[in-house]
């Protein structure tokens, strides 16, 4: 996963699936962005490290853009523009 240090982007709503592992963060993710509008910005903080593979794949398959992903001292955080 690239580890992008700039500044993080703005978000709309956040997601925070610490301490939950696959399948609940991507299942989590699939609620939440049905509740948001095209064009709005995600922003997913977690700790399993499968959502390195996972997270990519969801934004593939549904059509969203991952627009920054990042790996910290705690897990990781992914910010996604909803298509």
């Amino acid at each position: 996963m690239a580890d992008n240090t700039e500044a993080s982007p703005r978000h709309d709503t956040l997601l925070d699936t610490t301490g939950l592992y696959c399948p609940e963060p991507i299942m989590l993710m699939h609620n939440k962005v049905r509740d948001m509008d095209s064009g709005q910005i995600l922003k997913v903080v977690a700790t399993d490290p499968a959502t390195t593979r996972d997270v990519p794949k969801f934004c593939q398959f549904l059509g969203h853009e991952l627009v920054q992903s990042s790996e910290t001292t705690d897990g990781y955080i992914y910010f996604i523009r909803l298509a």
